[in-house]
């Protein structure tokens, strides 16, 4: 029996997070979710279950308004950066889903790193 292409990102993206959390317990998660329009970003304390901080490419501040590409994954990866500090975070582990890390995923996490967060 064939799985759909959405299964085979659901077992890889359970796959992926599994693996990391065991490595990095304790730590902050920098999780990056892409659609076909937008990109964005989170910074979850998984042990309160609360979000810390979140930059998204629908924020007008950013001016990528309905932009989708590396460019957009870059200012959104810094924008992340930013108010991770301001948080008061430095070192995080990086949650790429199911998505590849390539283009504007590794764009994101690229500008993060510049911006100064640790992963």
């Amino acid at each position: 029996m064939a799985n759909s292409k959405r299964d085979l990102f659901l077992k890889r993206r359970l796959r992926v997070r599994n693996r990391l959390r065991k490595v990095n317990s304790g730590r902050l998660r920098l999780s990056v979710h892409r659609s076909n329009k937008n990109i964005s970003a989170q910074l979850i304390d998984d042990v309160k279950g609360i979000t810390l901080a979140a930059a998204s490419s629908l924020e007008k501040d950013l001016g990528v308004v309905g932009k989708n590409n590396v460019e957009a994954a870059a200012k959104v990866g810094a924008a992340i950066a930013e108010r991770a500090k301001a948080a008061g975070v430095e070192e995080c582990y990086f949650d790429r889903g199911g998505f590849l890390f390539h283009g504007k995923v590794k764009a994101l996490a690229d500008a993060a790193r510049e911006g100064g967060l640790k992963f």
